[in-house]
């Protein structure tokens, strides 16, 4: 097999098992089923992939690739704290809306193997950087908000991001939601998080 019809391959064996795990949830889903759905000898996935575990890294790794260097990047603007939050949440909740697997693909690699989730490059993009840390440390020190440990802060601030695509199907079921109405809730959102994250930094 060449490159160029191995990569393709590859590939739809990773498009299959994102819609498989979309459609099902991703621990309902095995390697057998992904392959014979795609029509592909399951020799040829474990030769790929060699174990579910690498095949949820690698769609990780290129799913969040794009848009968590970019999340990364407005945390390590020049732009005043008050914008930078603004655009991270608001970034960060399109990103989760956009991609229905991202939260469970993050909770799945680090529950399934704790260590070797921290040494994903994909995973440290969503996470804190030194810049937003120094820089809520820069406007306590003004006196500009409140005291705040910055670790402590962005911890809150992805929580409140994250949980409610955690939860998904908890709120549907309690609301009484269709899947369009729900997407709005969880829009609508950016603007609650963000006023609430600010309102905890106002002295």
């Amino acid at each position: 097999m060449d490159s160029k019809q191995g990569n393709a391959t590859r590939l739809k064996l990773m498009e299959t098992a994102r819609e498989l795990f979309i459609a099902k949830g991703v621990d309902r889903v095995g390697v057998r089923e992904i392959a014979t759905k795609a029509g592909v000898n399951l020799s040829l996935m474990n030769y790929y992939f060699q174990s579910k575990e690498n095949l949820l890294e690698q769609i990780f790794e290129t799913s969040i690739k794009e848009d968590g260097q970019r999340l990364r990047q407005i945390l390590n603007t020049d732009k005043p704290l008050e914008q930078k939050i603004k655009e991270y949440v608001y970034e960060y909740i399109e990103v989760l809306s956009n991609d229905p697997l991202l939260v469970p693909f993050v909770l799945s690699i680090i529950n399934r193997n704790a260590e070797q989730a921290p040494r994903l490059k994909s995973v440290h993009t969503l996470y804190n950087t030194e810049a937003f840390s120094k820089q809520i440390k820069t406007e306590v020190d003004k006196g500009n908000i409140k005291p705040v440990d910055p670790e402590q802060f962005y911890i809150s601030m992805v929580s409140l991001i994250l949980f409610p695509f955690a939860i998904k199907p908890l709120v549907k079921y309690r609301l009484g939601l269709a899947d369009e109405e729900m997407a709005k809730v969880l829009k609508s959102r950016k603007e609650h998080v963000y006023e609430m994250l600010m309102a905890s930094l106002k002295k």
